[in-house]
């Protein structure tokens, strides 16, 4: 199963639309995944209209219509992997301990709110995600996202992508 993970993407306040590069990946993908600050409805609808399967929750940034539709949290099941997603997960100290207690129950914590790309293992074995963001880099010398594989139950072929500048 092939994941593409992204958060942050502040379409259209940021960038007009997602960067190509990413919707080849979206295309490809079997799941995609976003971890929150859509920011408007219309990139919402489409990834729900190209991708084959799309699990996301709301951000900080997104307003009434965006928080009708989607999640706080998201918990699903990926060929046996455990997934959560949720936009913020507070400050990177002590985040795995705090994580590790929030989802006792998860193999795989998909977060967003920093733009900062995060890959670590917390204690317990919760692997920690943040893809960056694919449109606002801010202090990051690229902007990102992620793309994964899952299978029986593990995560592999975890790759941060970054992507050229606008």
């Amino acid at each position: 199963m092939k994941l593409v993970v992204m958060a942050d993407t502040h379409v259209p306040k940021r960038a007009r639309d997602l960067p190509e590069p990413l919707w080849a990946a979206v295309d490809a993908a079997d799941v995609v995944v976003h971890a929150g600050d859509w920011v408007d409805e219309a990139l919402l609808d489409a990834l729900e209209a190209r991708s084959r399967r799309l699990v996301g929750v709301y951000g900080n940034n997104d307003g009434p219509a965006l928080r009708a539709r989607l999640p706080e949290v998201a918990r699903v099941e990926l060929a046996g992997l455990k997934v959560a997603v949720v936009h913020e997960t507070g400050p990177k100290t002590r985040r795995e301990e705090r994580c590790a207690a929030a989802y006792r129950d998860c193999d795989l914590l998909v977060f967003g709110h920093s733009h900062i790309p995060w890959d670590t293992v917390a204690p317990g074995g919760l692997r920690l995600l943040n893809p960056g963001s694919p449109t606002d880099r801010r202090a990051q010398p690229y902007a990102t996202y992620l793309t994964a594989r899952v299978a029986a139950g593990r995560l592999d072929r975890v790759e941060l992508h970054r992507l050229p500048p606008r």
